[in-house]
């Protein structure tokens, strides 16, 4: 797709932040570290898979076990990651975080 490639600038939800990063084994954080800075930032459309349904307009990326949510402004050319979540748990954690606060 034309104008996909990056740079994006990378964004996070502040839960993302609070929560989720200080939650992932040492391990998965430097793997997801790695993911969001070698594809997100640069190729999100490519290597994201969009959501359907309630979460329609949002993209996931899968690493390992671990799902990255995260929704793309294509006009600003940003990302922002909305949680960073077992498979398991991500969309049930997720939905409370798209409420309008």
């Amino acid at each position: 797709m034309p104008g996909e490639q990056g740079p994006f600038e990378i964004l996070y939800h502040p839960l993302v932040v609070e929560r989720d990063i200080p939650a992932l084994p040492k391990r998965m954080r430097t793997r997801i570290k790695k993911a969001i800075e070698l594809r997100l930032a640069t190729r999100p459309l490519h290597y994201g898979k969009p959501l359907r349904y309630s979460f329609k307009g949002h993209r996931r990326l899968r690493v390992g076990e671990w799902r990255i949510v995260y929704r793309i402004e294509r006009k600003t050319r940003k990302v922002i990651i909305l949680i960073i979540c077992h498979r398991k748990d991500v969309y049930s954690a997720l939905e409370p975080r798209l409420k309008p606060r």
